[in-house]
């Protein structure tokens, strides 16, 4: 499943090419992914301007000004830009189509999504997207100022859980899948079953800068490609190796 890292890694491969442009056209190939896709969404955005691409947790938020288009890649999807003329393959089940004049891809990109599993989601956000049920129960962002050790030492207090399971509960934090809590934990020198409540202050002010280097190395590696993810150029990340 793509995690933070990949995610990040997707949106800074997609962010430059489409933010300022407009969107033209909106193809789904299918009435639904893990929820039903919002078939009005042309109706609502032809013409529109992106404004801006960010991230939150797994989820990826396309502000046209008059709301957002949040994707969730799930467990095997991926978002691409390729030319608008070229034709979809098998499991690409939706495109956002931007004009882009003078785009290295055309006239016009679009953004594509491909998902074996259809368990990613797109939907649309017209009210405030922190507040949205998908969003307003995630946890800390673990690269922001906020995430101290001071902050996970007092969030694990009394806490029986092992600890990599509890930096893998998004509810906490977001984003830290399995292979990130692996690494941040061996190179913290914590056993991943240690209960997160018994981990001093001392040892987690070791482990939260660990998370930390280890996330910003898998970004700048272009996440991981265990098995399903791709960048948005059809390359690999590497940090798994």
């Amino acid at each position: 499943m793509p995690e933070l890292p990949e995610v990040e890694t997707t949106r800074r491969g997609i962010a430059p090419a489409l933010t300022g442009q407009r969107l033209k056209r909106v193809i789904f190939r299918a009435p639904a992914l893990r929820y039903p896709l919002p078939g009005n969404l042309e109706a609502l955005l032809a013409g529109k301007t992106l404004r801006e691409i960010r991230r939150r947790g797994k989820y990826l938020l396309m502000d046209f000004g008059i709301g957002q288009v949040m994707i969730h890649l799930g467990m095997s999807g991926s978002l691409r830009l390729v030319p608008a003329a070229q034709a979809a393959e098998k499991h690409d089940h939706a495109d956002l189509v931007f004009a882009t004049p003078g785009g290295t891809l055309g006239s016009t990109t679009a953004l594509r999504m491909r998902d074996p599993r259809r368990f990613g989601a797109i939907l649309w956000l017209d009210g405030e997207a922190e507040r949205h049920p998908l969003l307003a129960v995630l946890g800390l962002e673990p690269l922001e100022q906020a995430f101290t050790a001071e902050w996970l030492y007092q969030a694990t207090r009394g806490l029986k859980a092992a600890i990599k399971p509890t930096l893998m509960d998004s509810h906490r934090v977001v984003g830290i899948g399995n292979i990130y809590a692996s690494e941040s934990l061996f190179k913290a020198g914590i056993d991943p079953r240690t209960p997160a409540g018994k981990i001093s202050l001392k040892r987690y002010q070791r482990l939260v800068p660990a998370i930390r280097e280890t996330l910003a190395r898998a970004i700048e590696a272009g996440g991981s490609s265990l098995r399903d993810f791709i960048h948005s150029d059809g390359g690999s990340g590497y940090f798994q190796l």
